[in-house]
């Protein structure tokens, strides 16, 4: 074979062998094949969930169970990555996820085969993100039991009018030194640890700057919306409804609350509703939307109109 052909043969096998590579997209390793969606379990399930975790985008239990709180957690990281925002772990996704995170699988098994509570957020110490299962209660304190949601009504995304509602307030914290009046000593039962931490993060980042009436307020409203036939009937299905909070659409949600924003969702969840049964607000300093406007308002709680 003489010189030229065997360049010749060389540069054909390079151009095929970027024909495969553009042709058939590099597998994920760490997943299987199969399309990842609500309803389904197992450990693909636990995978995507620890690193959803681990970038920030869900803070509900590592479980291996898609469920809806799972769901809005990735729609929102597809969108926040400009992915097709479509609430699927397909193979871009998922290849995306493996790119953005990191996923310790023995740890994480380990955990669930022991029943340990733990989370798996990134940069924070494994060692300080688990504690052993808790023992059988002999007659104490009575465990708080997750609320139970109702059965999905085919699946459909609901499109409620919240144009606008949720014009909150996310100006510099003006609330050290305050005092609460009521003090929210307890959990209540029918709510989970991820449904409490979950509205905390809300209130924080759609009210931190209200009086604390106002923060318990914003509480209000979102258990409002989960006892309403308009809403999700979760608080995570609520929280982040597409276009329902501001706090969701700017990324605020995800900044850590303070003390007070957990106390201000216990007292709203144990039946404080300053709002008198409000299922939207907004502030009128800043909104736009002539639909808002147009709502029967109840009262007006620091810079934030309650409404029907």
């Amino acid at each position: 074979m003489t010189l030229r052909k065997y360049i010749l043969l060389v540069i054909i096998c390079l151009f095929a062998f970027g024909l495969q590579e553009t042709y058939n997209p590099k597998e994920v390793e760490a997943f299987t094949n199969q399309v990842i969606q609500k309803g389904a379990v197992g450990d693909d399930v636990i995978e995507l969930q620890a690193r959803l975790q681990y970038i920030g985008f869900y803070n509900g239990k590592i479980d291996g169970v898609f469920g809806w709180e799972t769901y809005w957690a990735l729609r929102n990281f597809q969108k926040e990555f400009g992915l097709d925002v479509d609430g699927l772990a397909g193979l871009k996704t998922r290849q995306k996820l493996v790119d953005a995170s990191e996923f310790d699988g023995k740890w994480v098994h380990e955990q669930l085969a022991k029943g340990n509570e733990f989370t798996y957020y990134g940069g924070t110490d494994l060692a300080k993100q688990t504690k052993p299962k808790k023992k059988a209660d002999g007659g104490g304190t009575a465990k708080t039991q997750p609320k139970q949601p109702a059965q999905n009504q085919g699946g459909t995304e609901q499109q409620a009018p919240t144009e606008g509602d949720t014009e909150g307030d996310t100006g510099g914290d003006t609330n050290a030194g305050d005092t609460t009046d009521t003090p929210a000593v307890n959990v209540p039962q029918g709510f989970s640890q991820n449904d409490i931490s979950l509205m905390a993060n809300a209130v924080y980042g759609e009210a931190r700057g209200e009086p604390y009436e106002g923060q318990v307020a914003v509480a209000a409203v979102i258990l409002n919306r989960v006892e309403s036939a308009t809403f999700p009937n979760t608080v995570a299905g609520v929280i982040f409804e597409p276009r329902a909070f501001t706090a969701v659409a700017d990324g605020q949600i995800w900044l850590t609350p303070n003390e007070k924003a957990r106390q201000a969702v216990l007292d709203a969840i144990n039946g404080w509703d300053p709002t008198g049964e409000a299922i939207y607000y907004f502030n009128p300093d800043t909104a736009t939307s002539s639909w808002i406007w147009g709502r029967p308002q109840i009262k007006r709680i620091g810079k934030h109109i309650f409404c029907k």
